[in-house]
């Protein structure tokens, strides 16, 4: 959306930015600036400046800065006019001028949002006092949401009346056409009527906050489960997902999002503390739910139910979810287990184990075909050609890793797997060793060992801003190698272009074996790459390495005076008091880097 300067300068001129930030992030005074704690990475000393009379913000930490809009583009992981929009509502200027039909189409939208609005209320309120939402409150008393949750997440019950809504509509001054065309009411013989009713509603927001849609549960076993918003001009079915408005901001801070089938699953796990999950609107998982995914996270964690119908979902999704540029992991749950029934049953730390041991997409895949195949004992070329082309449709450098677990699972020669001539080949399989026929051995490539040059360029290939970051502090000297000591060079004259791996690959241009050196260091099979849970142990592990460094040119500074301190005693030579105390003081420092270091201060 093309969006008038005009409107810009007055939505910028008549925001006040201290206080925008003010309402996320805690401020001091500091002279005319405001100060705190950056939202945009871990800090404990206050690197983060406000300045009201310029209206900007900059942290002298990670470098973010700008405007209004982009502090709320940041925080809230919003394009730019969505995050515009925000500002312009809460300012009270228009964006820009419509035609009379484009004014008149917004006008509806626009009642279509004040009706939901209402609805939501109403629903809300009926829940939390109205003598009709006594069994909607045990129902959710039951399912074991707080009061804190029902209001987080503006759960209500519509009333089994038929006109419960339609009156409050009616004295809101809604009109009931707008009511229905938002999917609130139907029109029958006798007028309007209440299309929910004796249902917990669970209402959908927009990512700007606008209620969009509902979705209305039975609270018994009555059919169907669920009624949900059909498609409107102000939700699209397919398109959206459940909790993203609260989710997005979570994403931003763990890189990942957790998608899971059901709302109530959702707000579980929110309620448990894992506030970057969401879900499929009532529907089955869509391409453009994928690509709104992509936009807030690359790392997806699916965590459908643990039975058939889930997994055959879980399937569908990583396609579409690859497709769109996401790495998916499968979080597993026991069988007949949800994430809901799960994180009431186990607790957080239970479920937060199940993240931790999430398997990788392709391994979920190989792991069905690998149990078809046994099922079905269907033979062994069969066997192979299927986990090849899974295999095949990775990376490249991530084949043989691969085709190791594919080929002990299936009880084949690696080398049956990865040469092409045996997947259309069904005699050439040759049997593993131990088993009965013919002996075939093949010695796997021993692994090369991991190195601490490595593991840095390993860190910084994973997350390349961090390049920048440590720039003054984790110098050139930190690496032995001369090839790795030469490539991070090249990454430092680089680093302000470096915020994806692709850019630190782009960096090389026509330097292939540097090239192909990094991608060695992506693999996490059997090289010698560290890998790292996430950017905090990634920071940790930089971190320890610009320690030690330091702490190896106070050693050498040490040394040097203490040679200098034995060599005077020896010939009896004066030493200046401020060589002394210099000798002494680095020896302290040294001692407690160590402790600290070690763990043991």
């Amino acid at each position: 959306m093309r969006i008038d300067q005009g409107a810009l300068r007055e939505i910028l001129s008549r925001t006040d930015i201290g206080v925008l930030i003010g309402s996320y992030v805690q401020l001091r005074k500091r002279g005319n600036d405001l100060v705190g704690l950056c939202p945009f990475h871990a800090e404990k000393t206050p690197s983060f400046h406000v300045h009201p009379d310029r209206g900007f913000f900059k942290c002298f930490g990670c470098g973010q800065g700008g405007d209004a809009i982009k502090f709320i583009q940041l925080l809230e992981n919003v394009p730019f006019p969505e995050a515009a929009r925000t500002l312009a509502r809460r300012a009270g200027v228009e964006l820009e001028e419509e035609s009379p039909q484009a004014a008149r189409a917004r006008g509806e939208k626009e009642q279509m949002y004040a009706a939901n609005e209402i609805a939501a209320a109403f629903f809300h309120q009926t829940l939390r006092l109205g003598p009709d939402g006594e069994a909607a409150r045990r129902y959710v008393d039951g399912r074991g949401f707080t009061s804190a949750t029902v209001e987080a997440f503006k759960l209500g019950y519509a009333p089994p009346g038929w006109d419960g809504l339609v009156r409050e509509l009616t004295e809101r001054s809604v009109d009931l056409r707008i009511a229905a065309a938002a999917g609130l009411v139907k029109q029958g013989q006798r007028g309007f009527y209440d299309f929910y009713r004796a249902r917990l509603m669970i209402p959908t927001f927009s990512t700007t906050g606008e209620v969009v849609a509902f979705g209305g549960r039975a609270l018994d076993d009555s059919e169907p489960k669920y009624l949900n918003t059909s498609t409107t001009p102000v939700y699209t079915k397919g398109r959206g997902l459940y909790a993203l408005n609260v989710a997005r901001r979570s994403a931003a801070a763990s890189e990942s999002l957790i998608v899971v089938e059901g709302y109530l699953d959702c707000i579980a796990l929110h309620q448990a503390g894992f506030t970057n999950a969401v879900a499929a609107l009532g529907t089955a998982f869509t391409a453009e739910q994928a690509a709104e995914i992509r936009k807030y996270a690359e790392r997806v964690f699916l965590c459908f139910d643990a039975d058939a119908a889930g997994g055959a979902a879980t399937e569908k999704s990583i396609d579409l979810l690859g497709a769109a540029g996401c790495s998916s992991f499968i979080v597993q749950l026991p069988a007949g287990e949800d994430p809901d029934t799960f994180v009431r049953a186990n607790g957080s730390a239970a479920f937060e184990e199940r993240l931790k041991a999430a398997l990788p997409w392709i391994q979920f895949k190989l792991d069905r075909e690998i149990a078809d195949i046994v099922r079905k004992k269907l033979p062994r070329a069969h066997a192979a050609q299927t986990a090849e082309t899974l295999v095949r449709s990775l990376p490249r450098e991530e084949w043989d890793r691969w085709r190791v677990y594919a080929a002990r699972a299936l009880e084949l020669s690696v080398d049956d797997l990865r040469k092409s001539r045996f997947v259309s080949n069904p005699a050439a399989f040759g049997p593993r060793a131990g088993t009965p026929g013919s002996r075939v051995g093949h010695i796997a490539p021993a692994a090369e060992p991991p190195t601490p040059d490595r593991e840095i360029l390993a860190a910084l290939v994973d997350e390349p801003a961090l390049v920048a970051e440590y720039a003054d502090r984790l110098t050139p000297d930190a690496f032995r190698e001369p090839r790795l000591r030469d490539i991070y060079r090249t990454l430092l004259t680089k680093s302000s272009d470096l915020t994806m791996p692709a850019d630190v690959y782009a960096a090389f241009g026509d330097d292939r074996e540097a090239v192909e050196l990094l991608v060695a260091l992506q693999k996490p099979d059997r090289s010698s790459t560290v890998r790292f849970m996430d950017s905090a142990a990634r920071r940790a592990h930089l971190d320890r390495v610009v320690e030690g460094l330091t702490e190896g040119r106070l050693e050498r500074r040490w040394r040097e005076l203490d040679l200098k301190l034995d060599a005077a005693f020896a010939s009896g030579d004066l030493v200046s008091q401020e060589e002394r105390d210099e000798h002494r003081l680095l020896g302290e420092e040294i001692q407690a880097s160590k402790k600290k270091r070690l763990g043991t201060k």
